[in-house]
């Protein structure tokens, strides 16, 4: 049985990443069609009146035409799933971005005085014929897809929970799971089968679960800190906190959780983590070799420690930083908050600790993905407030990994760190994260960032 669910995961998981891969070629088909259509919509108005009266200063309009076009188009999501299957959405989306460059560089040309320099009927030429273009490209791709992929372009899952085989067609065309057999339950108190959870829906988009009525709170649970768009098949509403209806395969769903952000925004997120790491990695690269050697020299045991914490969609992963405490003092959990005058820690780790420095290797779990520069903080699997471990204390503690941890976050600019020693500490924290989650956008970030300098050096890290 083991061998036979093992094989039918490696089907699935290479179904739902063919699926993911199908997807993200046609959005580079699109961003190719739109490079295409720029390209020659300008230089058909070059040709209609020649070179000179398509240039600014001997450079071509096109070539400043490209990249902001692109930014404004990513920011419009003209790159996302109803692009590909909406022709009126696809165009809409492209139109847009396309008129605002137009008006940008009407703008720049106004202020700069090279009115005269700009033949009016080549500027109309090259951005008419680029819409033009544009949208019939648009259009070819989506009824192409709508035709022959639009099946395909979802990667979808289902969990069937406690109800008979014989009460579910087996023939459905998305990936099957029996929860009992893959030995999965929505039990919010087990880290580690939520890590397994976590593990199994993230390469898929859309999980929609059968479960009896008396289950479908927890599943709803479950599925709101698993980073995908979460869907229970039921004919009621219950208490489960519905966002909406939806269907599958011809039956109702009721939608419980989504995704926090969209591919669009996973990119722009994504290259702000990169970028903003490989700056400050370069810049600080001797201090990190200062405080190494400080490390070593201070207590006999390894620079960074590692600890398993828990990461996007429940899963858990691996957090370093630089060593604080005696290797034999170690707490590999989490279950023990720091005091003051910890006898635990060593004297560079009390220095790095209060200035946040053990913090930088987490640099690296960004570079490989697990970690954000900014989102809810990783929490130990042993972590507690007051006596009580932190799902304990709010059944909505498992929703603020449906996206990756941060090395700051909002909590930590509003001053909630340190040690918890109340409820109320990871209730504070928790309100912030959620807020967070809700409420993401890329201004928002930055302004996190820069507010961390604040509390960079704080009271209560110790």
């Amino acid at each position: 049985m083991e061998v036979a669910m093992e094989h039918v995961g490696e089907i699935s998981l290479a179904g739902a990443l063919h699926r993911r891969n199908l997807r993200l070629r046609l959005y580079c088909l699109l961003i190719f069609t739109d490079l295409l259509a720029i390209s020659i919509g300008f230089a058909i108005g070059s040709f209609v009146r020649g070179d000179n009266w398509l240039s600014l200063s001997g450079i071509d309009l096109a070539y400043p035409v490209l990249p902001i076009y692109l930014l404004i188009a990513f920011n419009n999501k003209a790159y996302s799933r109803p692009a590909i299957t909406s022709g009126s959405e696809s165009i809409l989306r492209a139109i847009v971005p396309l008129a605002i460059t137009g008006f940008a560089l009407l703008t720049l040309i106004f202020f700069v005085q090279a009115g005269n320099e700009i033949s009016r009927v080549a500027f109309a030429i090259g951005f008419g014929g680029t819409m033009i273009l544009m949208a019939g490209f648009r259009m070819a791709i989506v009824i192409v897809v709508r035709r022959t992929a639009a099946p395909k372009l979802v990667a979808e899952l289902l969990i069937v929970d406690d109800v008979p085989r014989a009460e579910w067609n087996e023939r459905q065309v998305c990936d099957t799971i029996f929860a009992a057999e893959a030995g999965i339950e929505p039990d919010m108190g087990n880290p580690h089968m939520l890590n397994r959870f976590g593990q199994m829906v993230s390469k898929y988009e859309r999980v929609v679960v059968q479960c009896p009525a008396d289950r479908q709170l927890d599943w709803s649970l479950l599925l709101r800190g698993a980073n995908v768009d979460g869907e229970i098949l039921s004919p009621g509403f219950g208490k489960l906190g519905v966002l909406g209806l939806q269907n599958f395969k011809g039956r109702q769903t009721l939608l419980v959780a989504r995704g926090p952000l969209s591919y669009t925004d996973m990119a722009k997120k994504r290259a702000l983590d990169i970028i903003v790491t490989l700056v400050v990695l370069i810049a600080i690269s001797p201090a990190l070799i200062l405080i190494a050697l400080a490390v070593k020299l201070d207590s006999p045991g390894p620079v960074l420690f590692r600890q398993e914490r828990i990461g996007r969609g429940n899963r858990i992963f691996h957090i370093l930083k630089f060593r604080s405490m005696r290797v034999e003092n170690s707490d590999s959990r989490g279950s023990t908050s720091t005091q003051r005058d910890d006898k635990r820690i060593t004297r560079v780790g009390a220095f790095i600790r209060k200035t946040s420095l053990d913090e930088i290797p987490q640099f690296i779990n960004v570079l490989l993905g697990d970690m954000s520069l900014v989102g809810p903080r990783p929490h130990a699997l042993g972590s507690l407030a007051g006596n009580q471990l932190f799902w304990e204390i709010d059944r909505e503690y498992w929703h603020r990994h449906a996206l990756k941890p941060g090395i700051t976050g909002l909590a930590q600019v509003r001053g909630f760190r340190g040690a918890t020693h109340r409820d109320v500490d990871l209730k504070n924290r928790l309100q912030a994260d959620l807020e967070y989650l809700h409420d993401w956008s890329l201004m928002r970030d930055v302004t996190i960032l820069f507010r961390t300098m604040n509390v960079l050096v704080h009271s209560n890290a110790y």
